[in-house]
């Protein structure tokens, strides 16, 4: 994740993104279950439904990814990074379970049509869900540009998925009015297949991060790439590249000239962590130094 601003900027900032899907889901929680109880619509109540769903997985989100901005501490040295694929993998968890939820829906509706008493206030109570998520969601990917956080990420697409869901009542409601009311179900029930594959792809991307998997071959590259680039680099092996949370952590092992001065070597040592800190999605590396040319490597397969 990045801190731009500060720790303290970047936590004020993921604080106000949290509240707002907050704020944004109890609006629709009100407006939806309102005309939901007023007129009878079973869509518009399992919707409101939905949205106390993401409601709780916002509120776990507002409290527990603040965590990821603290500094190490003695309990937790390499800081508080891996919160936030926590919170994001409990959020895509509720998504995939509600998707599952309004597929079954979908289908019951089916095998029996819905009672609905048609209203202009269920469409205006959708068009209101709908405007209330798109203003939340553009907000929380505006902030979540510099942030770059897996978290809010799940919650920006929660709010499209709320989208979505309110759309395929639309549909619902203007089939009762057009006397088609098996519109609903056929709606959700598509609706409902791209929320569960939206809830298992963000869990598939932060059980990665949780468990430190390695990046892609091309990162790789670039890591041995920018440590080749340095004049006095004359071989790297044994590179691990691993993700710790969100961030990416190397360690590797450089050859240089064996006889150069300690306080030199110290020196390029400095200058390749740098290097490394700089490649994106780095946030800590470890250089081992290793004198050229004795051949202790030499069944290790040299880094291209």
């Amino acid at each position: 994740m990045s801190e731009e601003g500060g720790a303290d900027g970047g936590r004020r900032a993921f604080a106000r993104a949290s509240w707002a899907n907050v704020l944004g889901n109890v609006a629709k929680i009100v407006a939806e279950g309102g005309a939901g109880v007023a007129f009878g619509s079973v869509a518009l109540l399992a919707d409101a439904a939905h949205s106390l769903a993401d409601l709780v997985a916002s509120v776990v989100v507002l409290v527990w990814g603040r965590s990821a901005f603290d500094e190490p501490d003695d309990t937790h040295p390499h800081g508080h990074a891996r919160i936030e694929p926590l919170t994001a993998l409990f959020v895509g968890s509720i998504i995939a379970l509600l998707g599952l939820n309004l597929l079954y829906r979908s289908v019951q509706g089916l095998v029996a049509e819905p009672d609905i008493e048609f209203s202009v206030l269920l469409l205006a109570a959708l068009g209101f869900s709908i405007a209330d998520m798109y203003l939340v969601y553009r907000y929380t990917v505006g902030i979540n540009e510099r942030l770059q956080s897996t978290a809010l990420a799940a919650l920006a697409k929660d709010c499209l998925n709320d989208i979505y869901t309110s759309v395929a009542a639309i549909v619902g409601v203007l089939g009762v009015l057009v006397s088609y009311p098996i519109l609903d179900p056929i709606a959700g029930g598509l609706v409902s297949l791209l929320v569960v594959y939206q809830g298992v792809e963000i869990g598939r991307e932060n059980v990665d991060y949780l468990i430190g998997a390695a990046p892609g071959p091309e990162k790789r590259i670039e890591i041995t790439d920018r440590l080749r680039s340095h004049a006095a680099v004359e071989g790297v092996h044994d590179l691990t590249v691993f993700y710790d949370g969100t961030v990416l952590e190397v360690e590797v092992h450089v050859e240089v000239d064996g006889d150069m001065p300690f306080r030199e070597a110290h020196d390029i040592e400095s200058e390749l962590v740098d290097r490394l800190r700089n490649v994106e999605d780095v946030g800590d590396a470890h250089v081992h130094l290793d004198p050229s040319g004795i051949g202790e490597w030499k069944e290790s397969v040299d880094e291209r």
